[in-house]
Formats: structure tokens, sequence, C-alpha cells
């Protein structure tokens, strides 16, 4: 049996889960920021909120930051994010060329996690859709600019990496590219396609970065305190 509360002091929602073979109270925390607490049968769930929170220091400490979509959040370059609710059962989700609509049931709210999970899915979707029209586009510019040719592109979802090019010239972008200012996405697009000549980060390839980007490391620097999850804005 699982339960999920919302636990001010850690400023996230936690799961509470009551699993049979369980002897002691153990906390977990999941890569995408969730916290999920194991708890055997017997022990009450103030017992286990005492125990959570005794670990708070190190909890906010190592988790993500959760990021917790809200209405009229800007996503990407075009896309706006728009909550409603309706007499429906279960969560849904639209996404048009301008909007993303999450749909959800009348009592629930906006912060429940099985509401942002659907609008984060969706809001991908979103991600996914500019950057296979925008960062092609971008590409193909820097590409005949600095007369570098690359084989393919392709765009996905990725954990930690902003792209990637393989040894057969083959570039990949992270959907989540689309969401910073230009100048960081020309300083990826740069990197990869630098790629195509240094495969390594040798001096060599920092060298050429130079040669193409003057001040690639203070893009470089701007770059690494940008996280590779949803970035929403609200004007």
């Amino acid at each position: 049996m699982i339960t999920k509360k919302f636990i001010p002091a850690l400023d996230r929602e936690v799961s509470f889960a009551k699993r049979k073979g369980t002897k002691h109270i153990k906390l977990s925390l999941k890569s995408d920021g969730t916290l999920r607490v194991s708890v055997p049968y017997g022990v009450p769930q103030f017992a286990a909120e005492k125990f959570m929170l005794s670990k708070a220091d190190w909890i906010n400490k190592h988790a993500k930051k959760l990021v917790v979509l809200r209405h009229d959040d800007y996503i990407g370059k075009s896309h706006q994010l728009k909550f409603t609710t309706a007499a429906v059962d279960t969560i849904k989700t639209r996404v048009s060329k301008n909007a993303i609509v999450i749909t959800y049931p009348i009592g629930s709210k906006v912060s429940d996690s099985d509401v942002q999970a659907k609008a984060k899915s969706a809001c991908e979707r979103a991600l996914k859709s500019q950057a296979a029209t925008l960062l092609p586009q971008r590409l193909d510019y820097w590409s005949q600019e600095k007369s570098i040719p690359y084989k393919s592109v392709t765009v996905k979802k990725l954990k930690s990496r902003w792209g990637s090019c393989d040894n057969r010239k083959n570039i990949v972008f992270n959907i989540y590219l689309t969401q910073l200012d230009w100048a960081l996405i020309d300083y990826v697009i740069l990197h990869e396609l630098s790629h195509t000549y240094h495969p390594h980060h040798q001096k060599s390839f920092w060298d050429f970065m130079e040669s193409l980007l003057p001040d690639y490391k203070s893009k470089r620097k701007l770059l690494k305190a940008k996280p590779t999850d949803i970035l929403q804005t609200n004007f």
C-alpha cells in the first residue's frame, strides 16, 4: 500500500510504502528527485515521518530540485502550459502548435504528483517537436557558416548530456536544449560540430572551439549551471 503526502519541511511530496517483508524504515531517493519511504507493517505513520525528517539535511543536499509546473508556464520556444479541470475520470493531455493543455479531474490539484507527471510528459512531447524543427535548421546554418559537414542529426531525451557526436559524424541533440538561450544552443551546436574533427576533449579540441567561438569558456560555464530538465518560464 502506497500513500502520498506533501511534507512542507522538504517542500516535496513523499510516497510512504507499506511492504511485506520490510523490517526497517528505509528511505530511497530516485534519480528524478522523488522520495519514497518503505515502512514495515505495524509502524505508525508519525514514526515514518519522524525518521524521514531526521534525514532532512541529507535529503536537501542530495535530492534533485523538483520542478513544479504551473498554469501559464512557457515551455521552450513556442508552447504555453494550460491546466484546466473537468468532469473526467483520468488526466488528459493535448499538445497543439503553441499550447500544452492538461485536463484533470475536479477535486485534484495541479501540484498532485500524477498531474505533474502527465504535464511533464506532455511538455517533453512539445519540446521534442520544437527540437525536431528548430535544431536541425540551426545546425545546418552553422555547418554551412563554418564549413563543417556532418552526416545526420536526431533529437531525443538525454539524461545528462546536451548533445553528442559519434565517429561517423552523426549528431544527437537533447530535446531540453530548445529551452536555452540561443547563445547557449549555438555553443552546443558548435561543440558537437567540433567533434566531427576532434572526437575527444583534448587541447586540440578546445583550441578548435576557440577558433569557432572565442568566448566559449563563458558559455560553457553558463551551460554547466543548467539542468537537463524542464525549465519553465512564467512571464
